[in-house]
């Protein structure tokens, strides 16, 4: 029987840690996307304390508010001493985001550093639902 050395712990590590909050401004227009890239995305790998780098892209489609950059440039660089793991990341990106500006629609997509010779791609997506009946 195979036992895992990672425990419910390593698995739930950084989803809940407080992170600065992510600032929103006014949207002036409707039916466009905006995509964000944060190229020098790092965190720590709960289980080895590594770091981990990669890049992560906000693509998203605003609704009422617009996300503004320095704060959501202060909120990765939190990331940099937070043990998570790479979709832990992705999804918990893709929760504050949908929190702070209520979008249309939201992807996530972080593409991590190789590693032992294996590069990871996460994608996540939000997508409002529809109040049409």
């Amino acid at each position: 029987m195979f036992v895992s050395e990672y425990t419910e712990d390593h698995a739930k590590r950084g989803l809940d840690a407080e992170l600065p909050a992510i600032e929103c401004w006014p949207n002036q227009f409707p039916n466009y996307e905006i995509s964000i890239s944060m190229p020098e995305y790092t965190s720590i790998c709960p289980k080895t304390g590594l770091p981990d780098f990669g890049t992560i892209t906000v693509q998203y489609t605003p609704d009422k508010l617009c996300l503004e950059l320095k704060s959501l440039k202060m909120y990765f660089q939190a990331y940099r001493n937070l043990g998570i793991f790479y979709e832990n990341a992705v999804n918990r990106v893709l929760r504050d985001v949908v929190a702070a500006c209520g979008p249309l629609r939201a992807k996530i997509t972080g593409e991590f550093s190789s590693r032992g010779g294996m590069r990871s791609v996460i994608e996540a997506c939000y997508e409002r639902p529809s109040t049409l009946s």
